[in-house]
């Protein structure tokens, strides 16, 4: 019996139980669609790493003995959709079962379900064996409580998984080191040279753009910074454990104008693309601190390792828990468009025009620069959460919807009402100044709320806070901040209001 197997881009995991053996009666099929490449506007980056991780993916398993039916960008076969693709390629090559590995994406998982009720054969999904958990995991966790507290989920994961314990004690003593992570980078410690794969891409750039995809951002076709094989993301891996896990949770949240990347690991399009899995990268890191622990901190490893088996399994259980309803959900009722400058970072803002800069650049920005730049703008700016969404997607190497979501209508514009965050993450320009030095050099004054040198968070701070008050006052992690807005006479809450307002009628003048 001919089998036809679908590989998606995002589901290039080689240890999967698929690929252990050959079968001369399985094909595979991999496909470059426009049906992906359109639904928002990616990053050039994003577009190549993930066609040219799929080639060579493919290459892989061609050499292992496998059979696979790939179709390029170029093609003249390439589909425009998935549906057509499958049912053509089942008709060429008279396949008499069809197989798939279960999406991560909501809108794939649904169109495939649909489509296997129009096949005329049989079809089975089986699990894409990268996750600790499964889709359910989280909310048969949370069943019967009020919050889906992270914390609780992480130290469930901890207990479970066996992962920087002793016994049921954490180790170190204490379940989190969040207080300890949040240094200001000022040039010391040195930063180790980049780790980078330095390789051609200017053939299959020329391919994406002769197929008329467009796309925002930069590339250097010459040299492709990314890993796009297994090989290349377990060396990045090896890479981080020796030359950037001992100051990572130190600096993880800092901000600085001449480091893109700091201690951070660049693993998340490897992991998102399932190059290498969760479980490698935590065991990697916890093995590698076991055997260096005199020299590394645990709360390095910890505040690393919460992000990946805490957070990235928790936000996925959430998007699965929530889904389809979640991406409409806007319970601040934000409405306001999205400025121009986030395509073009063209914008006084200093910290703004570097975040968005490095992002247009790189594909990439670290999740401070996401969370308290450009979505703590957006939403103090009252951005239509459906628009911030879009940007996050398109933008960032490692943007699928499963993480992209939580993270950005969730954790960063609070549009979910307190399901991922229990306060939304607004700041004035104080918290900025107090991670790096964005704040230096910039046209405006982080010091002054309102005139023409003042800086915009200021008054869109307490603008927000005043808007937003039948949402928020009895949040009970907000009452310091309206206490304080009680506190400010009529004028100068008018004169905040109006320098808001300003900004937010006219945000590409600022």
């Amino acid at each position: 019996m001919k089998t036809l197997r679908l590989i998606l881009g995002d589901q290039l995991n080689r240890e999967h139980s698929w690929f252990q053996s050959a079968n001369e009666e399985v094909v595979y099929l991999m496909a470059e669609m426009r049906q992906e490449t359109d639904y928002v506007t990616h990053h050039i980056q994003k577009v190549v790493a993930f066609f040219k991780a799929m080639r060579l993916f493919a290459e892989s398993l061609e050499e292992q003995g496998h059979k696979v039916h790939y179709i390029k960008i170029s093609d003249p076969e390439s589909a425009e959709d998935l549906n057509s693709l499958i049912k053509n390629t089942i008709a060429e090559l008279k396949a008499e079962r069809f197989e798939y590995l279960l999406p991560d994406e909501f809108r794939l998982d649904k169109q495939l379900k649909e489509l296997v009720k129009e096949l005329e054969i049989p079809a089975e999904a089986f699990d894409t064996e990268h996750f600790y958990t499964s889709r359910e995991e989280l909310s048969s966790f949370f069943e019967g409580k009020k919050q889906l507290l992270m914390e609780s989920f992480y130290r469930m994961m901890r207990k479970k998984h066996q992962v920087l314990m002793e016994g049921e004690q954490p180790l170190g003593g204490q379940w989190n080191f969040d207080q300890q992570n949040r240094k200001k980078w000022k040039g010391e410690p040195a930063i180790p040279p980049e780790l980078d794969f330095d390789k051609d891409v200017s053939s299959l750039a020329g391919e994406i753009a002769d197929a008329g995809v467009k796309t925002i951002g930069n590339l250097e076709p010459e040299h492709f910074p990314w890993p796009v094989t297994r090989e290349e993301s377990l060396s990045l891996l090896d890479y981080f454990c020796e030359h950037l896990l001992v100051h990572f949770g130190d600096f993880q949240d800092a901000l600085h104008t001449e480091q893109k990347y700091l201690f951070h690991s660049r693993l998340s399009f490897a992991m998102n693309s399932k190059l290498i899995a969760p479980r490698e990268v935590v065991e990697g890191v916890e093995s590698y601190y076991l055997e260096n622990s005199e020299a590394i901190d645990i709360s390095q490893v910890e505040g690393f390792i919460r992000q990946i088996l805490g957070w990235r399994e928790y936000m996925r259980g959430i998007y699965w828990k929530e889904m389809p309803e979640y991406e409409t959900l806007n319970k601040l009722e934000n409405k306001n468009p999205l400025p121009d400058f986030f395509w073009t970072a063209k914008t006084k803002m200093n910290c703004l025009k570097h975040a968005i800069s490095q992002s247009l650049e790189t594909a990439y920005a670290h999740h401070i620069q996401r969370l308290m730049i450009t979505g703590n703008f957006a939403l103090l700016a009252q951005v239509a959460p459906e628009e911030v969404d879009k940007w996050y997607l398109g933008i960032y190497i490692d943007a699928i919807q499963w993480v992209e979501l939580p993270n950005t209508r969730g954790m960063s514009q609070f549009a979910d009402g307190g399901i991922v965050a229990t306060k939304p993450y607004v700041s004035s320009a104080n918290y900025i100044d107090k991670m790096g030095n964005y704040c230096s050099g910039c046209h405006y004054s982080k010091t002054v709320k309102t005139g023409e040198k003042a800086c915009p968070f200021n008054a869109l701070y307490w603008n927000f806070l005043d808007d937003k008050k039948p949402y928020l006052k009895d949040n009970p992690r907000m009452g310091m901040m309206y206490s304080l807005l009680e506190k400010k006479s009529a004028e100068e809450l008018s004169g905040l209001k109006e320098r808001a307002a300003e900004i937010i009628a006219n945000p590409d003048r600022f």
